[in-house]
């Protein structure tokens, strides 16, 4: 095998959530051009984009609703995929959300929400589908995670929580799944242009004070987890497990 064959996704089954904008669309494009097969998930948003770009250039895209607050519609829909797909050999967690609110006046439901879909749901999906994998002891799991993996953040408690969670649970599922050939990891994106960061963005003090702490100068592209992605769902990661991959211009280096 050669050093490009390794970064092949040809013949994989990919499942990714929150695929139809952002990150997820990014990197659904991404693994279909390094030839996986996609399999997207989304709750509400418009899924034409990524179909078209699958059409256009002859990948193979299956696709399917999910609502990650609904713990029912997360069973039905995992059964649906394993029942159509039969087996996924990779699957990326990323679909999230976030609640932007001082820690004195963030109420329970927002809590309870950013919890229920940025952890108890990204759980349901790898426990499902990491049971699969451990059964024919192949597969990949990557795990969206967050600088606020690492850090604190301000005015977003539930979601600093939620993806410091996701750290350990990488940790704890890599544990107990490497040996039998499943390979647990994340992505810790930096400051990403998203709809989830479009409020930092526009905030000028917020965003001069960000920018001025990047050493790379600029806001990250959702393109620029591509390389991370491909490289944790293909072979030439078979021996990394329970990593959390940081693409953020240098900020944590700062």
């Amino acid at each position: 095998m050669n050093g490009l064959d390794l970064f092949s996704l040809k013949g994989k089954k990919v499942l990714i959530t929150g695929a139809d904008r952002g990150i997820g669309f990014s990197l659904a494009c991404a693994l279909a051009s390094a030839g996986a097969d996609i399999v997207a998930t989304y709750r509400s948003g418009d899924i034409s984009k990524l179909d078209n770009f699958c059409k256009e250039n002859g990948y193979s895209l299956s696709v399917y609703r999910l609502d990650l607050a609904n713990r029912d519609n997360i069973y039905a829909t995992i059964n649906e995929i394993i029942e159509k797909e039969t087996s996924i050999d990779v699957l990326i967690n990323n679909a999230g959300t976030i609640q932007r609110k001082p820690a004195a006046d963030h109420d329970d439901l927002m809590w309870d929400e950013v919890l229920s879909i940025n952890l108890d749901a990204q759980f349901i999906l790898a426990k499902a589908f990491g049971k699969q994998m451990v059964e024919k002891k192949q597969g990949k799991i990557i795990f969206i995670c967050s600088l606020l993996s690492f850090q604190g953040g301000i005015n977003v408690p539930s979601y600093t929580a939620s993806k410091s969670a996701i750290a350990g649970l990488i940790k704890a599922l890599s544990n107990e799944w490497a040996a039998f050939g499943v390979n647990v990891n994340g992505i810790a994106p930096g400051y990403i242009i998203t709809d989830n960061t479009k409020a930092l963005r526009e905030d000028e003090e917020r965003n001069a004070s960000i920018l001025s702490r990047i050493p790379c100068g600029r806001w990250g592209s959702p393109e620029d987890l591509s390389g991370a992605a491909i490289f944790l769902a293909s072979s030439a990661s078979n021996y990394v497990n329970g990593a959390i991959l940081v693409v953020d211009g240098g900020w944590l280096a700062r």
